[in-house]
């Protein structure tokens, strides 16, 4: 059974919420939910960076199929209007709400950069 657009939408914030109190708490820092910038989306969860090198993070609570390759394509659009070092998408993994047993996928590009301190090669 699918879901309605509305509750989508609600699963979305509530999925939002959970990652970005998760991210504040563990590492204690002012994290919280983007405000929503229209056609300039910059992410979904603001104020994560590592090394000082900003990161735009894609939330997604799915039902069904997950679409990494268009998720992946939203983040590294994303990191790019944010004028982040790197971007990464946090997804629902099914049979659990524990924060931190969510899934984080990213390219091996942004991984290798993420581990070398350096910005993403364009």
């Amino acid at each position: 059974m699918s879901r309605s657009r509305s509750t989508a939408k609600d699963a979305g914030t509530r999925f939002e919420r959970l990652v970005a109190d998760y991210l504040a708490g563990r590492l204690g820092a002012d994290i919280d939910r983007q405000v929503k910038t229209g056609s300039h989306d910059t992410g979904d969860i603001r104020g994560v960076s590592v090394a000082g090198r900003g990161i735009a993070i894609e939330c997604k609570d799915y039902q069904g199929r997950h679409e990494l390759p268009k998720w992946l394509r939203e983040a590294e659009t994303e990191r790019r209007n944010r004028g982040a070092d790197y971007g990464v998408v946090v997804w629902k993994r099914r049979g659990t709400a524990i924060p931190g047993e969510q899934f984080v996928t990213m390219t091996l590009e942004t991984f290798a950069a993420m581990l070398a301190g350096a910005g993403r090669e364009e």
